[in-house]
């Protein structure tokens, strides 16, 4: 499938891996200019090394989401290193299971500043830039979790449904610049994350089990995800804000 992302220039954090990483092969493959974000600078630069076997407009940024200070290198380093943007995929998250008795306030932190956080101040931090294109597309990964509640992930769900409060507001904000916000809710996807969380000694949850709840039978592939992401990137989603695009093989449909 071909989408018209020429020369359009996209900053996706997270994009060194799962879904992020899908998304920039993708929008290379279409012709965009390409910024991948993420904390770990040898996974970046592998992943850019990967990536540029595919084009070679694409490039690492160190940076950790969770600062705002980093946030706004990134667009900084973007801008610089392309001209623009055009296009911000906030893919970057962190994820955990606990029942509420035993969530910390660290681990509420981390959630809550790479998830809401990160994705509110990438957004504000971009914004100018966003403006100066007479147009532009925000798409922000929340996930099924932000929209039913999920056993055992209290604060996971609390953050991604902030992150869908506020893309819908975001939209509001941004429609009068021609800037449209929208946000994407996979359901389990097969990406490092999910091997990690199976991985957990504390897990008794299979990828079998996991497939058992989903009407179409098995969790999905990161470029089915990354699909979408392009689609709402493009001009053919022009009419498309403050929308939440859920991609979980009906899973929020029961």
């Amino acid at each position: 499938m071909q989408y018209d992302l020429l020369n359009k220039v996209a900053v996706i954090t997270g994009g060194t891996s799962g879904i992020g990483f899908s998304t920039a092969k993708l929008f290379l493959a279409n012709g965009a200019k390409v910024i991948i974000v993420g904390r770990d600078s040898a996974k970046g630069q592998a992943a850019r090394h990967s990536l540029a076997a595919i084009a070679d407009d694409v490039d690492y940024v160190p940076g950790d989401v969770s600062l705002p200070a980093d946030c706004r290198n990134i667009i900084q380093q973007t801008t610089i290193r392309f001209g623009q943007l055009d296009i911000l995929v906030n893919s970057a998250g962190s994820y955990q299971e606990s029942i509420i008795t035993d969530v910390s306030e660290n681990d509420y932190n981390t959630i809550m500043d790479v998830n809401v956080k990160g994705t509110y101040f990438m957004c504000k931090s971009a914004m100018p830039e966003l403006r100066k294109t007479g147009g532009g597309s925000i798409i922000n990964l929340a996930s099924d979790a932000g929209i039913n509640g999920n056993l055992l992930c209290t604060a996971y769900c609390a953050s991604k449904g902030a992150v869908i409060a506020f893309t819908k507001a975001l939209a509001l904000e941004c429609a009068p610049y021609g800037i449209r916000a929208n946000c994407v809710c996979p359901g389990d996807v097969a990406t490092p994350l999910l091997d990690r969380q199976l991985d957990d000694p504390q897990n008794i949850c299979t990828l079998a089990d996991m497939a058992k709840l989903y009407p179409l039978g098995r969790i999905a592939q990161p470029a089915e995800v990354a699909h979408v992401i392009s689609f709402l990137a493009t001009a053919a989603a022009s009419f498309v804000t403050g929308a939440v695009w859920t991609v979980d093989g009906g899973l929020t449909a029961c």
